[in-house]
């Protein structure tokens, strides 16, 4: 209990007890005064050793909590000094490490100055005798050396204009020789455009069964089978007296086609109902599918032509099952694109522009049964909406003179489908030039440095590097791949995409004893 309640209590007993005295005085009398001071100083001396000991009991109080407080103040300071005395160990530390790392740094610092002035001597002793054998050579040609570059430089202008002078003479003289017989070549191209076209063109397929009692099979119970297949196909199926043979007719090639290999399969599985032909159908279906973007990346890769929209390689590959006048048209397209590339090389024009209009000169015949119209103008049409440059799809529509040609390329190209229509078979890629594609790929990626191996693979369009793993690492690999693709797009030329792939590997040999 605090020290000031206790005084408090005591002289609120005193005042009490004083109090009380003269209240029982005035009313009992001395005697009774006397008594009640008895029982006063009774009370007083009972709250004094109350007040006494509520004293001493604070008191105590008092110094316990002193003593908890200085303890608790003590393992504090304690635990600030250990804190202290670690936080001063790792900077005595960290200042130890400061020193050595700036010791170290003044030894490179004064490595340093001493190797720079080495190399400022040995600058100045290379200049020194730079300039020594400059005052050398000047001595012995009894001229300075600005006087020597002047009659040098004089010489080599003489010897050049000489060089150039009998060049132009050359030139002159051999165009003048070359001038009659490029004119009368492309007189005799001109010439072969009159070509007409000589055969009638297939509108039907031939399959042959293998005996005449497999018609029956064919026609089905009511004629149901042969139904369920001219509904599903889209063709017409005759059968005649025709012997081990039945005729697919239709004026879609590609329809035709997979008519053909439907009832191929039909024939080969022996199964023939309507459920069974719907599933063949479907089958053949993917099957020619797959053989039209076979055949359009194909005759692309070997027209050499690049950047085609996949819509128009699939319509290119169409073209194979097609046949104009006796003629498959793909082959005929490709020979366009062969022949009005050669044509516009004699003629110093654009040589890729030429090759790409013939190959899609005849590209509107693979829709000219869908579409109204001539085949020429349905073809610039779909070249037109598939992003081609005005200079292609104005060759395809004047190719047959549906609109006059106003470009020696779109000459060119009329004149190479009237070659190809007169004299099927004309000139094309030989086996030589594609070895020589084939081996440019491999130079290309062999003359970079940590190239092991280099092997040209799929027709040209893959091209694997085997690298030196010690020379080479993983990241130079993928820097190598792509600086051997940039090259292949500067300097060559190739249909569709070349992918390029580096291998990079390590082996670890060893052998039990």
């Amino acid at each position: 209990m605090p020290l000031y309640l206790i005084i408090v209590i005591v002289l609120v007993a005193i005042g009490a007890g004083v109090l009380l005295g003269l209240v029982l005085r005035n009313t009992f009398g001395r005697g009774q005064v006397d008594k009640a001071r008895d029982s006063a100083q009774h009370i007083l001396k009972d709250a004094e050793r109350q007040a006494e000991t509520l004293r001493k009991e604070a008191i105590i109080e008092a110094k316990d909590e002193v003593f908890k407080l200085r303890a608790d103040a003590e393992t504090e300071a304690k635990e600030r000094r250990k804190d202290l005395t670690a936080l001063e160990t790792r900077l005595m530390q960290r200042e130890e490490s400061i020193e050595r790392r700036a010791e170290s740094l003044d030894k490179r610092e004064h490595q340093l100055s001493s190797q720079q002035g080495q190399v400022a001597k040995l600058e100045k002793d290379l200049e020194d005798a730079i300039q020594e054998e400059r005052d050398r050579l000047e001595t012995l040609a009894g001229m300075t050396a600005d006087e020597a570059k002047q009659v040098l430089l004089k010489r080599i202008e003489d010897d050049v204009k000489h060089d150039a002078a009998a060049l132009i003479r050359d030139i002159e003289s051999r165009a003048r020789e070359e001038a009659d017989k490029r004119a009368r070549n492309i007189v005799g191209i001109a010439i072969q455009r009159v070509a007409a076209d000589h055969t009638a063109e297939s509108t039907v397929s031939v399959v042959h069964i293998p005996s005449d009692d497999m018609k029956g099979r064919i026609i089905g119970r009511e004629g149901r089978n042969i139904r369920a297949f001219e509904q599903m196909t889209g063709i017409n199926l005759i059968i005649d007296d025709t012997p081990e043979a039945v005729i697919l007719s239709s004026f879609d090639p590609v329809r035709r086609e997979i008519g053909r290999v439907t009832l191929e399969s039909l024939l080969a599985d022996g199964r023939i109902h309507p459920a069974r032909i719907e599933e063949m159908f479907a089958k053949a279906e993917k099957l020619v599918e797959q053989q039209v973007h076979e055949a359009g990346d194909q005759a692309v890769f070997e027209a050499q032509i690049n950047g085609l929209h996949a819509e128009l390689v699939r319509t290119l590959g169409r073209l194979r099952f097609r046949t104009s006048y006796g003629q498959n048209v793909l082959k005929h397209s490709l020979e366009v694109s062969y022949l009005a590339g050669v044509m516009a090389s004699e003629l110093g024009v654009d040589v890729k522009l030429a090759k790409r209009a013939g190959l899609l000169h005849d590209i509107g015949k693979a829709i000219d049964h869908e579409v109204e119209g001539p085949h020429a103008v349905i073809g610039a049409d779909l070249a037109k909406r598939l992003g081609e440059a005005r200079e292609i799809v104005h060759c395809i529509e004047a190719h047959h003179g549906d609109v006059e040609p106003s470009t020696v390329e779109a000459v060119l190209v009329q004149a190479a489908d009237a070659i190809s229509a007169s004299r099927p078979g004309a000139r094309r890629e030989t086996i030589e030039s594609y070895i020589k594609r084939l081996e440019k790929l491999e130079e290309l990626a062999s003359d970079h440095k940590g190239v092991e191996k280099v092997y040209a693979m799929q027709a040209g369009r893959e091209v694997r590097v085997m690298v030196k793993p010690e020379q080479i690492s993983d990241a130079d690999s993928v820097i190598l791949a792509r600086d051997i693709a940039k090259e292949i797009e500067d300097q060559m030329e190739y249909p569709g995409q070349v992918k390029v792939m580096v291998i990079r590997e390590n082996r670890a040999i060893d052998y039990a004893k």
